[in-house]
This record gives C-alpha cells, structure tokens and sequence, in this order.
C-alpha cells in the first residue's frame, strides 16, 4: 500500500530538521530537493517558520532561527537520559562496571546520568560533573571525535592546567591515538584505583551526540578484561546510535501552490 501522504506538520518539521542538520546555509533549492517538497511548497512553509521563529532568513540561505536556539538543553537532556537508560543499565549489568552518559558542553562534558552497582559504591558517581579532556576519558572520547577545528575550546582547560598538547607524550596525540582506535582509556590517572574506557556515539557521520563510559577498579581490567569492555562498549554504543538516528522519515510530494504573484526565490 502507498504511504500516507505527509501533513502540513510533517512538512514543517522536514523542513525545520533539514535546515538544522545542513553542513552549511542551505538555499530554498536545496532545502526543497532535501524534503522532497515542491519549490514553491517548500518556500510557503519557510515563510511561516520564518514568522515563527523557526527558521531564520540570511538573504537566500536560511539558518536555525531562534524558537530552535531557545529551546530547553536540559530538556533535550532528560530525552536523552531516558532514552539512553537501558543502555547504560545492559552494560552495567554485563560488565559488573559503573557506566555514566556524558555530553560536551562548552569547554568539557558533563556526566549526565550514572549506574553504579553497590559493589562499586566507594567510586565516585561524578554527576552532574563538568570533566575536562586531559583528565578523563569520556571529554577524550567525544573531543577525538570532533574534527580538529572544533577542538581548540576543549584544549585551553589542558592547556591552562600545563598539559603538554605536543610531542609524543602530548594530549593532541593522545586524541588523535583515540580517534584511531575508537576508544579512550585512562589507567588511574586521576584516582589511582580507577580505570575507565569510553567510547562516543556519533550519529551520521556528524558532531558526536554523547559518550559512553564505563569505569571500575584498575587492578581488575588486564589485558584481556580490557578487550572484553571494549566489545560490549561497542556494542553498546551502536545499539544507543541505532536509537537516536531511528527517525520516521516522511515521503510523498505535495502540490500545494503559493498564491498568485507571490515570488518566489531560487
């Protein structure tokens, strides 16, 4: 059976999401061919996000507007914590470890959700922590997936704590060795007892989204303990990005015209 065809909603939000995700402002064209909208749909449905504060309008490219940059972090947050919780609570259970959910902010990551089991209890949980990125894994993990431009706000805290960013022992190629290998491992760098590994998840190829940690007592994690982690840290971490990229895309070309004498832009 054909698809339902997409609502006036639907349509916005194709809209909406298309101009958020571009990698650069999109022109009307663009925007139309992404959502598969006629052009002169497409341009009537901007108009009133535009309005609405949804879509900002830079001469012929068109920018996340406002109601967008406004909207609730710590909202989107809990969205991701309830999302991510039976994820975290899996690999918790499968690995014995303490595994926390972190997401960067301006110039670290902030762990934003924690299971710990009892056994663990005398590891610090760190919630609602803002970790920099030469201290811990999670900040490594997720800064070593960015590209190197974005980089630079996450490095001056290592910087200003007199952390060598260069040479073979410097934290630039500390990222770069994570951003091979796909995982971050800290061995008691900071709490002598602790060890952690972190892996992050990146939805499409883009900014990574957040990071998976576990971490447990470092005398417990040798050489094949640590492959173990690393296999159900991957698994998990694939299994968290299948549920933040599993989407519902919408399909269907509309006929809708602007009125009369209305002009349109390329």
């Amino acid at each position: 059976m054909p698809g339902s065809p997409r609502t006036a909603v639907d349509k916005a939000l194709d809209l909406v999401e298309a101009v958020a995700r571009s990698p650069r402002p999109p022109r009307l064209t663009d925007l139309a061919e992404a959502v598969d909208l006629h052009r002169a749909t497409a341009y009537r449905i901007l108009l009133d996000l535009v309005r609405r504060g949804w879509v900002l309008r830079a001469g012929d490219h068109y920018l996340p507007g406002t109601a967008v940059l406004q909207l609730s972090a710590a909202a989107a947050r809990h969205s991701l914590v309830a999302l991510a919780r039976p994820v975290l609570v899996g690999l918790s259970e499968t690995t014995e470890m303490m595994v926390n959910l972190q997401v960067l902010e301006e110039d670290r990551s902030r762990v934003i959700d924690v299971v710990r089991p009892e056994r663990l209890g005398m590891i610090t949980r760190l919630l609602g922590e803002a970790l920099p990125v030469h201290r811990f894994a999670g900040p490594l993990a997720l800064v070593a997936a960015l590209e190197p431009e974005a980089r630079a706000p996450y490095l001056r805290p290592a910087e200003e704590a007199g952390r060598s960013l260069d040479g073979p022992e410097g934290l630039l190629a500390e990222i770069a060795d994570t951003r091979r290998s796909g995982f971050a491992v800290e061995h008691g760098r900071n709490e002598k007892p602790v060890a952690s590994l972190s892996r992050a998840v990146v939805v499409d190829r883009g900014t990574p989204l957040c990071a998976l940690t576990v971490v447990g007592l470092d005398a417990e994690i040798d050489a094949a303990r640590l492959l173990h982690l690393k296999e159900r840290l991957r698994e998990a971490t694939e299994e968290l990005g299948r549920l933040l990229s599993s989407t519902g895309t919408g399909t269907g070309t509309a006929t809708t015209e602007v009125p009369a004498g209305t002009e349109v832009p390329a």
